[in-house]
Parts: C-alpha cells; structure tokens; sequence
C-alpha cells in the first residue's frame, strides 16, 4: 500500500492510512466525548425550543446584519462563545444572539 501523509493537519508522518499513532488517540478522545453528545441532545429540548424563542422574540433582526445597517430576519440561534459541552455556556441567555442563515454560516466556518 502507498504511503501518505498522516490526515492530522500539518503532520508530517508518513502511513499506510489515516492518521500516525501520535494523532489517532487524540482523534478518539475528541469523537468520544460525552459532553458534545449531551450538548447536542439539548437542541431538541423543550427547554432549548422555549430559550429559542425567547431570544427569536427579543432579536427579530439578525445582530449582525443590524450592525451593518440591514434588515434581515433572524432564523439561527447562535452561541455568541462557543459552548464546547459547557452546559453554562450553552443555557446562558447572554451568550446567545440572533443571526441570519448566512451570517451564522460564516461564523460558524471561521470557527467561531
């Protein structure tokens, strides 16, 4: 089999497949945390739907987009700070912001 660059960005080990042994334990460790799958379970909450709307009724207009003069309706509840599990974080009212579809996707891919 050809080898090839471990996937892990910016690695330099060369393996049959994957990743080289330094990163596959990490990449374990972050698939396997229970924190993210507990995290994603709130989203279909009821506690979630409520919060959503709260934040849906106090922020009609996406922040982002009131902020560069435009008016465009707010579909997406985002975490203003990434929760990563922390259930603080997550619930925190003020660290949740109304944002447009294309405004959270941008934010959400610069890995905001």
């Amino acid at each position: 089999m050809p080898q090839q660059f471990c996937a892990e960005p910016g690695c330099g080990v060369l393996v049959g497949h994957g990743r080289c042994d330094a990163h596959a334990s990490r990449t374990r460790v972050r698939l396997e945390r229970p924190t993210y799958a507990r995290a994603h379970r709130w989203y279909g909450s009821a506690r979630w739907q409520r919060l959503r709307l709260e934040v849906l009724q106090a922020e009609p207009l996406c922040r982002h987009c009131v902020a560069r003069g435009r008016r465009t309706p707010t579909h997406e509840i985002d975490h203003v700070i990434k929760h990563d599990g922390d259930d603080g974080r997550f619930w925190d009212r003020r660290n949740l912001q109304g944002l447009c579809k294309a405004c959270h996707t941008v934010k959400t891919a610069s890995g905001q």
